[in-house]
């Protein structure tokens, strides 16, 4: 493998991947580098050369055959069922542990991706459970795996909101900036691909302990998520929104600060 594959950048469109990157992309020997090969993969390519290496043999026709009856597959779609699968063979089978230790360590960004359901699922696990032992693929240093992972939990946490948000309340100081930016996105009102919280919709006020602590946050990554948490709950209180960021103009002189309201802003804005 050379070093040109390894630190490429990646193309814009999939036809203009080269082969050789795609074959090692399904093949699970390197991880994608950008949407457009993240989108690319085969999985069901994927899953034929990895599930043998990694005892997963078994499962492997049932899971083929998941993606199969998908009406309308997808990335994420297919990400979904396969985890599903995963989950109900590895806790019959008491393989959950090993299983997820060898995807959640994987090198193919899209395996970590399965490793997620295999927590987000486990109804021997508490929220608090299956929040701590998400947090390595919460941090994941590629943007497909922590997008998965607040999809895959966010269910979850709406099923014990208050108690959810007390946890992630205490992340907010965390040093990685991807473990901050998943105290806000995902418990967005709104949300992107994602069932709505409504509860958050009508109370946004009950996410201020994570809100007030991100307001002047040094990252653009978590800043974007505030903002766009904010702008989420002004589609249905706007008052609440826009009494926050005045309070906070008061209060805090930092650009942080003033980025974040006018992305929080740019719906109310526009009325």
């Amino acid at each position: 493998m050379t070093e040109e594959i390894l630190n490429r950048k990646g193309v814009r469109k999939a036809q203009d991947i080269p082969n050789e990157v795609l074959d090692l992309l399904n093949n699970g020997k390197i991880e994608t580098v950008n949407l457009t090969e993240w989108l690319a993969i085969n999985q069901v390519e994927l899953l034929d050369h990895v599930f043998p290496k990694i005892g997963l043999t078994e499962c492997l026709d049932k899971v083929k055959n998941g993606i199969k009856q998908l009406k309308k597959p997808s990335t994420m779609s297919s990400i979904k069922t396969i985890g599903e699968i995963l989950y109900k063979h590895c806790s019959e089978n008491k393989s959950l542990v090993s299983t997820l230790n060898n995807l959640s360590n994987h090198k193919s960004d899209t395996l970590r991706c399965y490793a997620t359901y295999l927590i987000s699922l486990n109804n021997q696990l508490n929220i608090e459970e299956k929040l701590m032992q998400s947090q390595k693929l919460i941090a994941d240093k590629h943007f497909g795996v922590r997008e998965v992972v607040w999809i895959a939990l966010r269910p979850e946490i709406e099923k014990d909101l208050k108690k959810s948000i007390n946890i992630l309340s205490t992340w907010t100081k965390n040093p990685n900036e991807n473990i901050r930016r998943f105290t806000t996105e995902s418990i967005r009102p709104r949300g992107v691909w994602c069932k709505h919280i409504n509860s958050l919709k009508e109370e946004p006020e009950q996410a201020l302990i994570i809100l007030e602590e991100l307001k002047s946050d040094k990252s653009k990554y978590v800043q974007d998520s505030v903002g766009n948490w904010l702008n989420d709950a002004s589609k249905s209180q706007p008052k609440f929104v826009a009494d926050l960021c005045n309070d906070w103009e008061t209060k805090s002189s930092s650009k942080e600060t003033e980025k974040i309201i006018k992305r929080a802003r740019r719906t109310i804005d526009k009325k």
